[in-house]
């Protein structure tokens, strides 16, 4: 397995991760159409449009992309950061790539500049999400007017 930066050749297949794994992992906690706009947003395009904005990682095995994630500033701040787009194919779930991922992450640049990371965690994430020490955002897993809930991680920067 390596994890690697985004390049522009993988936008598809990262869309089409993304949409296997919104329609397979996900649909247990929202409904297709809820998804399918989701995915809809999702395109490669979207997806190319994202990885600019921020530093968008990729994870392979055998030559295909199984996994993803990226991290950038939350709304222009210097000292907060968000974590996007983490996904991982449903057959290689349970692996600990998303652990990697997290782990990559949270080596990143835009990670260790901030005083907090923020995620908007879909329902289905919630529990990864906190056994990797994140928390929900004013101690409520209640799922926002996006059905996402926001998870944070506060950090102590060393001067």
């Amino acid at each position: 397995m390596h994890i690697r930066r985004f390049q522009e050749g993988d936008a598809q297949a990262i869309s089409d991760l993304i949409a296997l794994t919104l329609r397979t992992t996900n649909s247990r906690d929202y409904d297709a159409e809820y998804l399918e706009e989701d995915i809809r947003h999702l395109q490669p395009e979207d997806i190319k449009g994202r990885a600019a904005g921020q530093h968008f990682y990729v994870v392979e095995e055998n030559g295909s992309i199984v996994g993803c994630g990226a991290i950038g500033s939350y709304w222009g701040s210097e000292t907060e950061s968000s974590l996007f787009t983490i996904f991982v194919h449903p057959s290689f779930q349970g692996r600990g790539i998303g652990r990697q991922i997290i782990q990559t992450l949270e080596q990143d640049p835009y990670f260790l500049r901030a005083n907090r990371v923020e995620i908007p965690a879909s329902i289905t994430a919630v529990p990864f999400y906190m056994k990797m020490g994140y928390t929900c955002k004013g101690g409520s897993a209640t799922p926002d007017e996006e059905r996402l809930v926001r998870m944070e991680k506060h950090r102590q920067i060393s001067s």
